[in-house]
């Protein structure tokens, strides 16, 4: 009688293992990228808020909001929070800006594009020197 062999070796099981490793390997960073990217249009749609309601509060008022006490004045839905909490919104004045600077502060760890800025004039900016300002604003 001859005995059929069942079931998987060591080394099947092993190289298994290894292509798993690779894959995962290279998918991971692929993800993290596309996850942090996504939360980064989320501060870009504070930014992009906050800076349509600092036009409109100039219409009426003929004066930026440039503090941060006074970040309650342009009416933002959550305060000074973007909707997931992720962003945190902060205004200043700078020479050259236009009037004022809006800064959304990230608080998920994204060390390539950091804080992203957007001034009167419309210039974004970043504070992170991984990535370029294109590819932050994308």
């Amino acid at each position: 009688m001859k005995r059929v062999q069942t079931g998987f070796t060591l080394i099947e099981l092993m190289i298994v293992v290894a292509i798993i490793g690779i894959l995962a390997a290279i998918a991971y960073p692929s993800y993290d990228e596309y996850v942090k990217r996504g939360n980064r249009t989320e501060g870009q749609a504070l930014l992009s808020d906050a800076s349509a309601r600092q036009e409109r509060y100039f219409a009426q008022n003929n004066t930026y909001i440039t503090s941060d006490a006074d970040i309650a004045k342009l009416g933002l839905k959550s305060g000074n929070v973007s909707e997931t909490g992720k962003y945190e919104l902060t205004v200043s004045e700078e020479n050259g800006d236009g009037g004022y600077t809006l800064t959304a502060e990230q608080k998920f760890g994204d060390t390539k594009c950091g804080n992203l800025t957007l001034n009167a004039l419309g210039a974004k900016g970043r504070s992170g020197s991984g990535k370029s300002v294109e590819e932050c604003w994308r």
